[in-house]
């Protein structure tokens, strides 16, 4: 009976010993330093400690606190050579400068008074590139509308969308190949409202904003927006207007000087002065209709 109930006994604290495994997700941007946790507060006398790396699970370190043994290793193609900083006390394991090559599980194992082993999970994202907006002169569904394209290049798990203010107006995203991104956007010339083309991922967001004055330019081979096809009109008729007067004040001033007629209201008009003033009031006039265009 002493026998069965100490192999009972072993057995239950075997089970409850053991900590199960616990896959842990981390993000970290490319050139940042992380840090995968113990979880312990301090590496109890008889605890050896291995962390491994990959479906491989490659030695990268050892700790046994016993023997005073505190080891960092490098896979064969020297990913991590001058990257892995360890905490004596904890056991927890940096890894410096991390690029896309460290993303992967990494699996920890603590052997002691009772076996312990975690999972991470660590996801590393590139640099974000900022948002470029350029003019679409291919694409336009009325002259009253700007065409804009905003794109990135060479992106992987991003999100790219145009906000109006604070409301998405659309978006595209992209999973993990590296691939270039661009999403289309119409406004009119005169819209008000503010916009900006965003990409981010879980970690970051990068941000343009859309100028409209600066961007929403005519296109070389479109022509000019409805608003200027019917302001310049306006503006060269109120040119022929003034023309035709100036035109028929000079014509009566010759025909004046001709027959020498002494109508007073003619010869004011014929006045060097007079004719003077209009001209300067027709240089004037030209002057602002030019600077409404």
């Amino acid at each position: 009976m002493f026998i069965l109930f100490s192999l009972c006994w072993w057995s239950l604290t075997g089970v409850f010993g053991a900590e199960t495994n616990k896959i842990q997700s981390v993000l970290v941007m490319d050139g940042d330093s992380v840090t995968l946790q113990t979880g312990v507060t301090e590496i109890q006398y008889d605890d050896d400690i291995l962390w491994t790396f990959g479906a491989e699970k490659s030695l990268i370190v050892k700790i046994s606190n016993e023997k005073q043994i505190f080891s960092t290793f490098d896979v064969p193609d020297g990913r991590f050579r001058d990257r892995l900083k360890l905490e004596n006390q904890t056991g927890s394991l940096t890894i410096t400068n991390i690029t896309t090559q460290h993303a992967g599980e990494y699996q920890l194992e603590i052997n002691g008074a009772k076996l312990t082993s975690k999972t991470f999970s660590v996801s590393v994202y590139a640099l974000l590139p900022t948002p470029n907006i350029t003019r679409d002169c291919s694409s336009s569904s009325s002259q009253q509308n700007c065409s804009l394209v905003c794109s990135v290049v060479n992106v992987s798990h991003v999100t790219l969308s145009w906000y109006k203010g604070n409301s998405l107006l659309s978006s595209i995203s992209v999973s993990n190949l590296y691939n270039s991104l661009s999403l289309p956007l119409e406004v009119e010339y005169q819209d008000k409202n503010s916009y900006s083309c965003v990409i981010n991922n879980p970690i970051r967001n990068q941000t343009t904003h859309l100028d409209i004055t600066q961007l929403c330019q005519p296109c070389p081979d479109q022509g000019l927006p409805l608003f200027y096809i019917v302001l310049i009109p306006s503006a060269a008729g109120s040119l022929l207007i003034v023309s035709v007067v100036i035109c028929c004040i000079c014509r009566k001033c010759r025909k004046t000087a001709l027959t020498q007629e002494e109508d007073r209201t003619d010869s004011a008009l014929c006045k060097p002065t007079t004719r003077k003033m209009v001209r300067s009031f027709m240089i004037v006039l030209q002057k602002d209709v030019l600077q409404s265009v």
